[in-house]
């Protein structure tokens, strides 16, 4: 809709223009201040402009009316111009609010968790984001290819692999077992021991020098869980790329680096000149012992993204790796692209509370809060909803118990009871879409062309939700519009009134909204509740 309008308005006045929604819509659907921009060229008053060009747009049945006020031009969408979206949308439902394909290639990286342990709530916050984000993109017609980076490389899994040791000895065997300061813990451990011990024997527990084997053995298990835990989400990936498989590309990564003169030694350890690039210190990519860092693979695995050929890049990374962006982008461009593709979204952890107090951690981890237990506990789609709530790079605090009130407190019960509530006026007034199709809006109240307009919002709602990769836009939007339909039906009798069905095809394309709005999100609209 929004876009109609605006090229509509560019081609009559044959000049770009911003088009703005008012938030007072007794000013008019939409407005414009081009008369200001064009004040410097034409060496008038903006207000002169805006009564000149009134006179060029008035005589569209797109408008209702088009007025100046103080050099804005408001424009007030005519009834007939809302119906033949309105009837577009309900005719073609699949299509409504999409867009055409883009000729943009994205790859999106998100949660990449070391495969340790199963998935905690603050890798779900990503993980939501990003695969919404996904949708979102891919709905509007963008080409967007979602990838989990597995960081199966490293001291983390010299880690794993002692740990589960020391699960088996400690719970299996009933051993007498020291701990180092750092190890992962948890019941899911146990279960992979015995796993392992089911596979490869008892002594393998006890030989160190098969540790690595039990880790990279132990880690595809720990994969599966965190598949099937993200799965039960609604997300899953197009790719999932091995650091460990990554390591055998180093010395060829390590040359480019050299040529472009971006690597120094020191007190035998190789370091990367990312302070070039804003850093705050050099980074060392080769410890003294000749192994690559982190870092390292982390330059490996960019070069390959890079390799690939996509348009942009977008990594969504914990808050903690807010540091780590400078480096990457430095690596990227001492590679010889163009680190300004790569777009890094982060996103802050999350305080979980139970009837006020925090949740308490999950048994089967050791010390986080699992993602399974409260996708098991709220569902997936309440889950999906809340963390969208806030932008993701933004502190988000909720308790679990809101979201199982059956009231306008749990926002996704008070948008899911304006569909299911559509939906049984239509039960209750024994009507079809059939029946309504053809109404047409000529004598359609302010309030209703109101929804119709709120309903028609979503495309530009999306747009602007993945231009500003803030999904809570979305959020917003759907929860105002459930909030405009309870008003628009507590505040008109729809069964039986002689605008019924008038007023049903109004509320059934607030219905198409949501649904669809929901659904992009991958959250399925109720029928009933």
């Amino acid at each position: 809709m929004q876009n109609l309008v605006k090229e509509f308005i560019e081609k009559k006045l044959n000049t770009s223009i911003v088009l703005e929604k008012p938030k007072d819509l007794s000013f008019g659907h939409y407005a414009t201040p081009v008369a200001f921009s064009l004040a410097k060229e034409l060496k008038k008053s903006p207000m002169a402009i805006a009564d000149e060009l009134v006179s060029n747009l008035s005589d569209s049945d797109m408008f209702e009316k088009v007025e100046a006020v103080k050099g804005f031009i408001n424009f007030k969408l005519s009834s007939s111009f809302l119906e033949s979206l309105v009837n577009n949308a309900l005719n073609d439902k699949e299509s409504f609010a999409k867009q055409s394909k883009k000729d943009e290639k994205i790859l999106l990286e998100f949660v990449s968790a070391n495969p340790t342990g199963p998935l905690h709530i603050g890798h779900a916050r990503g993980a939501i984001a990003g695969d919404s984000l996904a949708r979102v993109g891919k709905y509007l017609g963008y080409d967007i290819t979602t990838e989990y980076y597995i960081n199966d490389a490293g001291a983390q899994m010299d880690l794993l692999g002692l740990s589960v040791s020391l699960a088996a000895r400690d719970f299996i065997f009933k051993e007498e077992v020291t701990y180092p300061e750092t190890y992962y813990r948890g019941e899911y451990l146990i279960d992979i021991a015995n796993i392992v011990i089911e596979k490869f024997g008892k002594e393998i527990i006890y030989d160190e020098s098969r540790f690595k084997e039990i880790a990279f053995f132990s880690k595809d298990l720990v994969m599966e869980i965190i598949i099937k835990d993200l799965k039960d989400l609604g997300i899953t990936f197009d790719n999932f790329v091995s650091e460990k498989s990554l390591y055998s590309s180093w010395e060829n990564t390590k040359e480019v680096l050299e040529k472009n003169g971006s690597l120094y030694e020191k007190d035998e350890k190789i370091y990367l000149k990312s302070t070039q690039y804003g850093d705050d210190s050099d980074r060392v990519v080769v410890r003294d012992n000749g192994i690559p860092t982190y870092l390292a693979g982390d330059i490996i695995y960019h070069k390959n993204k890079y390799d690939r050929s996509f348009d942009r890049y977008i990594n969504i990374w914990g808050a903690d790796h807010h540091g780590y962006i400078p480096r990457v982008k430095a690596a990227i461009e001492f590679l010889g692209n163009d680190s300004s593709k790569l777009e890094v979204i982060l996103s802050q952890m999350v305080q979980l509370l139970k009837g006020g107090e925090p949740y308490k951690m999950s048994k089967r981890a050791g010390n986080v809060i699992l993602m399974s237990d409260i996708t098991e506990e709220i569902g997936a789609d309440a889950l999906r909803f809340i963390f969208l709530t806030r932008k993701s790079d933004t502190h988000l605090e909720f308790d679990i118990d809101m979201l199982k009130n059956q009231d306008s407190s749990n926002p996704i019960f008070y948008i899911n009871y304006a569909h299911a509530r559509i939906n049984q006026v239509f039960v209750k007034a024994g009507i079809s879409f059939d029946d309504i199709k053809n109404v047409d809006f000529s004598n359609l109240n302010q309030d209703g062309l109101n929804l119709v307009y709120e309903s028609l919002l979503l495309e530009s709602i999306l747009v602007e939700a993945f231009t500003k990769r803030d999904m809570q836009k979305i959020t917003e939007y759907l929860y105002s519009l459930a909030s405009s339909v309870h008003k628009f039906y507590n505040e008109h009798k729809v069964i039986g009134s002689s605008e019924q069905n008038m007023y049903l095809k109004v509320l059934v394309m607030a219905a198409l909204s949501i649904n669809v709005g929901l659904g992009i999100l991958g959250i399925k609209a109720k029928e009933q509740m």
